[in-house]
């Protein structure tokens, strides 16, 4: 199950019918704005004192984003990843959580392609037709064949292994494909996504070193 929540909120059309007071407590939260947070009053004033600023949404989405993405804290609530939302735990410091965001931030925008890093990795080589017959994986050269002359380079085994909801990006994204001739856009959006799942796997040591010097008791292994 998936779901999607936005980080903004903005006024119904002129002509909709009259919104009832509900999580912002009023008739018109939109009241002379042209769009409000939407994040609960309660938890951003709790938010706001506990860190002694206010950080905009998107640095608040950059924070959950890097502790989701901390190894120690998926161990910790694993089984609570694969049915439920467990709780976001939060620094008392300022800097601590705003290191944390800068981390979750750029990996945000890795994952929407907003911004690929350059890992030479995903090149597409080979002469013939493009079309994927078969898929399969080489770690000896770190290439992804997809027929008998084409494929993928420099493809490392991690990157190569890399899941997201108990499937393989790469392997899922290419079998889906099966019988098709790849467009440019599609081999393009291969390469980058070999690339960002690089990056990924680095980052989230990154985050993993700074989630657990935040949160020392993540040493231990519990949350």
């Amino acid at each position: 199950m998936a779901f999607a929540q936005p980080l903004y909120l903005y006024p119904p059309p002129a002509d909709a019918k009259p919104r009832k007071a509900g999580l912002f407590g009023d008739d018109d939260p939109f009241a002379g704005k042209e769009r409000i947070e939407n994040i609960a009053p309660a938890f951003r004033q709790w938010l706001d004192a506990r860190l002694g600023r206010h950080h905009p949404p998107e640095t608040l989405l950059g924070y959950i984003y890097a502790v989701l993405h901390a190894p120690a804290y998926r161990a910790a609530y694993a089984d609570f990843l694969r049915s439920d939302f467990p709780r976001i735990p939060f620094p008392e410091d300022d800097a601590a959580f705003a290191a944390l965001a800068a981390l979750g931030s750029e990996l945000v925008e890795a994952h929407l392609l907003r911004a690929v890093p350059k890992r030479g990795l995903g090149g597409f080589v080979g002469k013939g037709d493009q079309r994927i017959e078969a898929v399969r994986y080489s770690p000896v050269d770190g290439r992804i064949h997809i027929n008998a002359t084409q494929g993928f380079a420099d493809v490392p085994p991690a990157v190569w292994n890399f899941t997201i909801g108990g499937y393989q990006v790469l392997d899922k994204y290419l079998k889906s494909r099966r019988g098709r001739v790849l467009s440019l856009d599609e081999i393009e959006n291969v390469e980058a996504v070999a690339n960002v799942l690089a990056f990924t796997i680095d980052r989230m040591t990154e985050i993993d070193v700074a989630y657990r010097a935040v949160f020392p008791e993540a040493q231990a292994g519990t949350p």
